[in-house]
């Protein structure tokens, strides 16, 4: 079977072929993917308002899910800053304060999310992912790491500050607190960050982190000198169970459990397609399954929405993984930290925490594909733009339906006013291109070639014909040559303009052409007895064909309405 055909479903289809070899180097990738995720999982867990223990639960259960049902190779699943930030946003206004509720309501949250990518999933529907165009989804991504690294502030300072999910409550709230700003915390925080920084690739930087900030909490006895600490960090594997939320609270999550669904499909997705090698397949409709089913397993052992993170999916292909065992690995090992080393956990300075999540998030502020967008696609930067202002302003919810709404409106703008071009000949040739890209294409007198690239339907119908007039006037043409190579669909609404075109061409004494019709339209047109009302050999294959037969041609004679000027 060819790499790019679909490949059936199948359980543990990496496990064809198997052999020690990969056994080994998915052993070695699994431990250094942990080395990541153990201090990963606790801040992320703390991003998102829930205890850092919730962290570790989430990255036991989804790997091994992920193992069986996912298709990539080298997906590392577990908690992520973004499903985090989300996570928190939709908590918030939920929760009233109650911890134990909150914690269920992100367990139930994880459950719901899961649902819906199963659902999706099962009735293949993968094809959801296209509604995000890659200038909202990088528009969003910057947006919510800047909202991430604010809402980390507060820990950072030694302040509490007030959860929100938009930016400016945030800085005024930061505003009347500036003068209770604690100085250790900052020290130790702002130091985290430059260490981290300046370990630089290594991968264990964060894990080094941890342990030094974990000793010098309980050797200098940090929370009597005013820092805050993690505390007491329960032992032992979470039993599955179901989250004890009511009725009324899990409608009030299905919203955000819609959008934490999509948006952890997008980021898992496009992390699997980015280490995927020659070959290999990720299947869109097979990922949600997994996804799924693997969110709904962190949900019951009390973690949270979860997704395949790109950073810590980079280093699990870095370190050689060959299949999902990796993941399982990795599980395995914060299994064994939940046994075995949490309670070692409770004098982990909060700060260091946050600096983590700082370091880890600030990397999603892409300015270097605005620039790129500047240069090859101007206009895109609008729903960027508009994605990007909005999250800031109204919270990650908001910004990114501003953003697809952006996004799908420039759509509708540009079918509606789509690209069209004089033709003329290149010297010597029967081809003809854009006079205005080929200054030495020779045009036609008395003759407008004009080529439509888009589709013709109800909204651009109007502006085409518009664009066809205007020519003719500007030439006094005689004929008109309509190159429709771009042509590649046509309704109803379009082709009752077109018609109503013909009968204004005809009474004003000019003929009209048309050139290398697609299959499809040409069905269209004769079907509605437009091929028949023209004439079959005002058909041409060619552009050139059309025009010699437009410049030999003679026109019809017109009506008594031909008298009257061109509009």
């Amino acid at each position: 079977m060819s790499s790019l055909e679909p490949k059936p479903r199948a359980l543990l289809r990496w496990i064809v072929g198997y052999g020690r070899a990969d056994f080994a180097a998915d052993l070695l990738a699994g431990a250094t993917t942990a080395v990541l995720l153990v201090p990963q999982a606790m801040a992320y867990a703390m991003l998102a308002g829930l205890p850092p223990i919730a962290g570790l639960y989430a990255a036991l259960a989804p790997p091994l899910i992920y193992a069986v049902l996912g298709t990539s190779r080298r997906l590392a699943v577990g908690p992520v800053a973004l499903d985090s930030l989300l996570t928190a946003a939709a908590l918030a206004p939920l929760a009233n304060g109650d911890i134990a509720t909150y914690v269920a309501a992100a367990s139930a949250l994880a459950i719901l999310a899961g649902a819906f990518q199963a659902v999706t999933g099962a009735l293949r529907l993968g094809f959801v992912v296209n509604f995000l165009s890659l200038p909202v989804l990088r528009g969003f991504t910057s947006a919510a790491a800047i909202l991430i690294i604010a809402s980390q502030l507060g820990p950072l300072l030694g302040l509490k500050l007030p959860s929100s999910a938009a930016l400016w409550p945030l800085f005024v709230a930061l505003a009347e607190q500036l003068r209770a700003v604690h100085g250790p915390t900052v020290a130790l925080g702002v130091g985290a960050v430059l260490a981290l920084v300046a370990l630089g690739k290594f991968r264990g930087k964060a894990l080094l982190v941890v342990v030094l900030a974990t000793v010098a909490g309980y050797a200098f006895a940090l929370d009597a000198r005013g820092l805050a600490l993690l505390g007491p960090v329960p032992s032992g594997l979470p039993a599955p169970t179901w989250p004890a939320v009511d009725r009324e609270l899990l409608l009030g999550l299905a919203p955000a459990a819609g959008l934490i669904a999509l948006i952890s499909f997008m980021e898992a997705f496009s992390s699997g397609l980015a280490v995927a090698r020659r070959g290999e397949v990720v299947e869109p409709d097979q990922e949600l399954l997994a996804l799924g089913f693997a969110n709904m397993a962190a949900g019951l052992v009390r973690g949270y929405p979860i997704a395949g993170g790109l950073s810590r999916t980079a280093v699990n292909a870095q370190a050689g993984a060959r299949s999902p065992l990796a993941g399982v690995v990795s599980a395995a090992l914060v299994a064994l930290t939940l046994v075995l080393f949490a309670p070692l956990l409770a004098t982990l300075p909060r700060a260091v925490l946050s600096a983590i999540i700082v370091v880890a998030v600030a990397r999603l502020v892409d300015v270097a594909f605005v620039r790129e967008l500047r240069r090859t696609r101007p206009r895109e930067l609008v729903p960027l733009a508009i994605t990007f202002a909005t999250t800031l302003a109204l919270g990650v919810g908001l910004g990114l339906a501003f953003g697809v709404g952006a996004s799908l409106l420039l759509f509708v703008l540009r079918t509606t006013r789509p690209h069209t071009a004089v033709l003329g000949r290149l010297p010597g040739t029967q081809v003809y291109r854009n006079v205005l890209r080929f200054p030495d294409a020779e045009t036609v007198p008395g003759v407008v070639i004009i080529r439509l690239d888009a589709p013709l339907y109800f909204a651009n119908a109007t502006y085409l014909i518009d664009e066809i007039r205007r020519r003719i006037a500007a030439e006094k043409a005689r004929a008109v040559v309509i190159d429709a190579g771009g042509v590649h669909d046509i309704d109803v609404s379009a082709l009752a303009n077109l018609r109503d075109f013909l009968g204004e061409l005809r009474r004003h004494g000019i003929d009209l052409y048309v050139a290398d019709l697609k299959g499809p339209v040409r069905d269209v047109l004769a079907r509605s007895g437009f091929t028949a009302e023209l004439g079959a050999d005002r058909f041409s294959f060619t552009a050139h064909e059309a025009v010699q037969r437009a410049s030999g041609g003679q026109a019809p004679t017109p009506d008594s309405r031909a008298t009257q000027a061109w509009p």
